[in-house]
């Protein structure tokens, strides 16, 4: 079974990624700061992670800095999910290193597309 790291900070988002990954037939842990996400994938290996850019203090565009300088999870596909919808914030967060962008409101269609892509195929069709 696939594994994601899920970083967000909003329970009601939290629940709503959760069940979509249930429903998807992935397996998933939870982190609702930057520093917990690091911590969390530092020991253990995933094979996605799901980064909300907007976090309280330590905002998601700097834990992502940081998981792209930890050699043993450098190469993990990191997808961003945010509120920022303006022309060009996708193509920052690709250019920062994520391999995806999801805007919230989540569009089921399109993160169930992006997942399948990032991780090689859905478990579940």
């Amino acid at each position: 079974m696939k594994s994601i790291l899920v970083v967000e900070d909003s329970p009601v988002i939290m629940e709503l990624i959760r069940f979509l990954l249930t429903t998807l037939g992935y397996e998933s842990r939870e982190a609702s700061d930057g520093f917990e996400a690091l911590k969390i994938a530092k020991e253990n290996r995933f094979d996605l992670i799901l980064l909300d850019i907007q976090l309280q203090g330590f905002d998601g565009l700097e834990v992502l800095k940081k998981i792209k300088k930890i050699p043993e999870i450098h190469e993990t596909p990191v997808i961003a999910i945010t509120d920022y919808v303006m022309q060009g914030d996708e193509e920052r967060f690709l250019r920062a290193g994520c391999s995806g962008y999801i805007s919230k409101p989540i569009d089921i269609g399109k993160f169930k597309s992006i997942l399948c892509t990032c991780t090689g195929g859905c478990q579940v069709l």
